[in-house]
């Protein structure tokens, strides 16, 4: 039975270690009481195969079997590279 995979999108904010990069993904909510919507944001050990991205750019993740204690994404494509100004 083929389990269904997730997928998030967020910006890599880094690239320090070896084979792992951390993704930031930025939810939008809204405030139960006052109905403002809220910037919510979290950040993920994400494990990089054939891909390799840079810090900036924006990536699609989905979830894959744990591979460690924090690591349970891996790197699906990269969707936009970043742009460096200078």
């Amino acid at each position: 039975m083929e389990r269904k995979r997730h997928s998030l999108t967020g910006e890599v904010v880094s690239t320090k270690m070896d084979k792992t990069i951390v993704v930031k993904v930025v939810r939008r909510i809204q405030h139960k009481v006052y109905k403002k919507i809220i910037n919510s944001s979290r950040k993920y050990m994400v494990h990089v195969a054939s891909v390799v991205p840079k810090e900036g750019d924006i990536v699609r993740i989905t979830s894959i079997r744990p591979m460690s204690k924090r690591k349970r994404w891996q790197v699906s494509e990269i969707i936009r590279e970043s742009v460096k100004i200078g």
